[in-house]
């Protein structure tokens, strides 16, 4: 049983050094605040690049550069939160053709199908993976709010 047991941890490191890439050093891990989307003075990263991968903070319906959230209910926030994915993402040499996985968290699950109607316009074939869930209580009395991770092969 311990032979076996032993070949099994084998075999998870191995994978796991595989999907890594082998460990990845400090040095190559970015804190990053561009300034274009969340105001610099908040408690957290707008993005955390490590290695090839971007890990995006939340994202909600703000106009850029201030904490107020853009008129107009649910549609309105949700393309203000695309585009302020959008404006994060190419401020780090990023697309959203580069998105592998988004969270997206609504106030009111009942309105998943506007989000959706608003979501699919900013993407061609390829979608990202996605996890959508009802949230009690958003920052800011939002609507939505999206979290993304994007992968590049440099």
């Amino acid at each position: 049983m311990r032979r076996a047991h032993r070949r099994l941890l084998c075999l998870f490191a191995g994978l796991a050094v595989g999907i890594t890439g082998g460990a990845v050093a400090a040095e190559s891990i970015e804190y990053l605040n561009s300034g274009k989307v969340l105001p610099k003075n908040l408690p957290f990263s707008e993005a955390v690049r490590v290695g090839n991968t971007l890990y995006l903070s939340g994202q909600i319906g703000i106009v850029p550069g201030t904490m107020k959230l853009v008129p107009g209910g649910m549609v309105e926030e949700a393309k203000q939160t695309m585009e302020n994915i959008k404006a994060s993402l190419e401020a780090n040499g990023y697309s959203l053709n580069d998105l592998v996985k988004c969270t997206v968290m609504l106030a009111d699950i009942a309105e998943w199908g506007a989000f959706n109607q608003v979501y699919k316009t900013y993407f061609t074939s390829r979608y990202p993976a996605r996890s959508a869930l009802g949230a009690n209580g958003l920052a800011l009395g939002a609507r939505v709010e999206v979290e993304c991770i994007g992968a590049v092969d440099r």
